[in-house]
């Protein structure tokens, strides 16, 4: 019996032993033609999320799927692409990382012995598509109907200012264009700025088709690329009507964090006049309420539509929760508070390598309409090392030197990017010598503290656009200002000289293709301040 069992394990290691040679055989000489297989890829969206799908290799793999984004091209040394995930799935879709910028995801299949797949190209993410169009995110179906007040959502359009909706009666009678439908149109606005909105659809319920379209337009309501491809809705008037502000955190960038001065975003909702903002301590004894949360530690009030910007530091190591309610003209919340969100304040066991200081270039935002939740108008997201945002939107140098011990001091970061005064280049109340004399400050305070004080040069500003944007006027001695706190700052020990990137052909101005309103730097400018800081990390002190 004992032989027969050895006779048994013998046969059975040698028949293994085969099986495995014939599958290094099989891979290492590509008996199958793995290597000329091509991936490729359609994408979808469920559930809010975009899936990306493709076939299985005619061969057991797994597969790996890296996402990438292009770099500006402008900075010497620094690769056409730079790989920001890498993920494993042995599955043929994949739910790629959100994103609020174009991504490229390059799909590898392994065998057991390694590679098996030849050189495979990059794969747009679809929601960003030529010619530029929005992409629903929420599709009202025969299966899936609206409710005579639903929420149409897309995917943010990168520099998008504002859109324009049309609903219709029918399709367009032009796909892919910029106009608006002669045939079948029903009702447009341009009233709408960020990605979507709570619409009325009652007056329309009866007729037997109902479709609506998109479009982004840029500060001066030119188009950004096309309407996108009409959309049915299907509208069934006995489903609930949403009562609560829908939470935008559609498109946010991968590994999400907030800021250290937060900022809240939602979709507006039908009626409401404005909207109050809670932080909790812990999640609501009750969601979806109507009465303020008992574990509530700051409420704001705002008459924005769709953000809130936090006007305290949350520097303290914890998890945060927060909600909002629409109120309406007369004090009342409509229907109930929202979903409650939450964001977590990491704790610093050892002082992090690296944080940046400044007004809203720094705290993020950026085309009029996005704030600094939208990670992308932030330069802070590009930089390689993890880096701690600090900005604080509306500040002047002196307000920035003024919150330095509050906001600086708890953190302790061994590096300290400093960029503020371009609010001081438009007054004609501060002059070069206050901007300067502060950042002269700020620089003692980060040498007393064994912090490394690392100034950016301030970009240009284009007092034309600041105008349109914002209607207020600037200083018309601007440049002269500039000029004078940008020579202190390349006089100091550690800088990295922003300035000569921004300028247009004149060299006077900020070019107008870097921002939309002439001051903050949209996410290609943001793009651009953080390559530029990773070739200077030889200045970091680690």
């Amino acid at each position: 019996m004992r032989k027969l069992i050895a006779y048994f394990l013998s046969f059975l290691t040698i028949i293994c032993c085969f099986t495995i040679f014939c599958i290094f055989l099989t891979e290492k000489t590509d008996l199958l033609g793995l290597k000329n297989y091509r991936i490729t890829a359609s994408f979808a969206q469920v559930d809010g999320n975009t899936v990306m799908s493709w076939q299985r290799y005619p061969y057991p793999c797994l597969y790996q799927v890296e996402t990438y984004y292009k770099t500006t091209g402008l900075v010497e040394g620094e690769p056409e692409f730079i790989k920001v995930s890498s993920e494993f799935t042995v599955q043929d879709s994949y739910v790629v990382p959100p994103t609020a910028i174009p991504a490229y995801y390059k799909i590898t299949a392994y065998g057991i012995f390694g590679r098996v797949s030849g050189q495979e190209s990059l794969i747009p993410n679809a929601n960003y598509q030529e010619p530029i169009r929005p992409v629903p995110i929420f599709r009202y179906t025969s299966g899936n109907p609206a409710s005579l007040k639903p929420y149409l959502v897309w995917h943010s359009i990168p520099d998008g200012v504002l859109y324009e909706l049309e609903l219709l009666s029918g399709p367009p009678d032009e796909e892919n264009t910029t106009q608006l439908s002669t045939v079948n149109h029903l009702y447009a606005t341009r009233q709408v700025f960020t990605n979507g909105l709570q619409i009325d659809l009652t007056p329309y319920q009866e007729l037997p088709r109902l479709y609506w379209r998109v479009r982004a337009m840029n500060l001066r309501k030119e188009p950004i690329g096309v309407f996108s491809t009409a959309e049915p809705i299907y509208i069934d008037a006995a489903a609930p009507v949403p009562d609560k502000p829908l939470l935008n955190s559609f498109d946010r960038m991968p590994n999400f964090t907030q800021p250290v001065y937060p900022v809240f975003t939602w979709i507006p909702m039908l009626d409401a006049d404005r909207y109050e903002v809670e932080l909790l301590s812990a999640p609501p004894a009750v969601e979806n309420n109507t009465a303020p949360a008992d574990r509530r530690i700051w409420s704001k009030v705002v008459d924005s539509s769709f953000s809130c910007y936090d006007e305290n530091p949350r520097c303290y190591a914890r998890k945060y929760y927060w909600r909002v309610r629409a109120v309406d003209a007369s004090g009342n919340t409509i229907g109930r508070y929202s979903d409650t969100d939450s964001f977590v304040v990491e704790p610093h066991i050892t002082r992090p390598v690296l944080a940046a200081l400044g007004d809203s270039i720094t705290h993020g935002g950026g085309a009029v309409s996005f704030s600094p939740a939208n990670l992308e108008y932030s330069y802070t997201t590009y930089i390689d090392l993890p880096c701690i945002n600090l900005g604080r939107s509306g500040d002047t140098s002196s307000t920035t030197l003024a919150r330095f011990d509050s906001d600086v001091l708890p953190i302790m970061p061994r590096n300290l990017l400093i960029m503020t005064g371009s609010n001081s280049l438009r007054s004609s109340g501060i002059s070069a010598d206050v901007v300067i004399a502060d950042l002269a400050r700020i620089a003692e305070k980060c040498r007393r503290n064994d912090i490394r004080p690392i100034f950016l040069t301030l970009p240009p500003i284009n007092p034309d656009n600041i105008m349109l944007a914002f209607q207020t006027p600037t200083d018309v001695n601007w440049l002269s200002k500039m000029k004078a706190i940008n020579a202190f700052i390349r006089k100091q020990p550690y800088y990295i000289d922003l300035e000569p990137y921004f300028y247009d052909t004149s060299k006077t101005i900020l070019a107008p293709e870097w921002a939309n309103d002439g001051l903050h730097t949209d996410i290609r400018g943001k793009m651009l301040i953080g390559e530029i800081i990773n070739m200077h990390k030889d200045l970091f002190v680690h």
